[in-house]
C-alpha cells in the first residue's frame, strides 16, 4: 500500500500575525485549501521573534503576535528546530523546503526562494481568504 507522505506546511512569523490583524481563521482556511494530508510546522526563531513582538511590537502587533503564541500551542504545531542557527528565520525555511512542502507566507522574496525549490506557497488575498500559488 502506498502511503502518502504527509506534505509539511510551514508558516512563517509574519503569516503567523494574520488571525491578529486581519481577523482570518487561517487554520480553517489551510484545512479549507490543501488536498494533501499536512502537518503544520513553524521554526523555533518564529516563536522568538514572536515573543519579541510581544514585548517591544507596536500595540496592534503585540496583540498579533500574543494570539499567534497562543494558537500555536493551541493547534499543537510541529517545532521545525534551528540548534542554534545563526541563519534567518526565512533561511532555515528554505533550507527545509521541497516538492513536499508548502510555505505559508508573504515576504516575496521567500516566496521566491522556495518556489525556486519546489516548494509550493500559501498565501492571503484581499486580507480575507487563502490561496496556494
Amino acid at each position: 500500500m502506498n502511503k502518502k507522505k504527509k506534505k509539511k506546511v510551514i508558516l512563517d512569523t509574519n503569516f503567523l500575525l494574520i488571525p491578529g490583524q486581519f481577523k482570518v481563521d487561517i487554520f480553517t482556511q489551510i484545512e479549507r485549501i490543501m488536498e494533501d494530508t499536512f502537518i503544520l510546522c513553524v521554526v523555533d526563531k518564529s516563536i522568538t521573534e514572536l515573543n519579541k513582538l510581544v514585548v517591544v511590537g507596536k500595540e496592534k502587533d503585540r496583540f498579533a503576535a500574543k494570539l499567534a503564541l497562543v494558537l500555536i500551542r493551541q493547534k499543537n504545531l510541529k517545532t521545525l528546530h534551528s540548534f542554534g542557527s545563526k541563519k534567518s528565520v526565512d533561511d532555515i525555511i528554505v533550507k527545509k523546503a521541497d516538492k513536499n512542502t508548502f510555505v505559508a507566507t508573504q515576504d516575496k522574496d521567500l516566496r521566491k526562494k522556495v518556489r525556486d525549490k519546489g516548494a509550493r506557497i500559501i498565501g492571503l488575498r484581499q486580507k480575507k481568504y487563502l490561496v496556494i500559488t
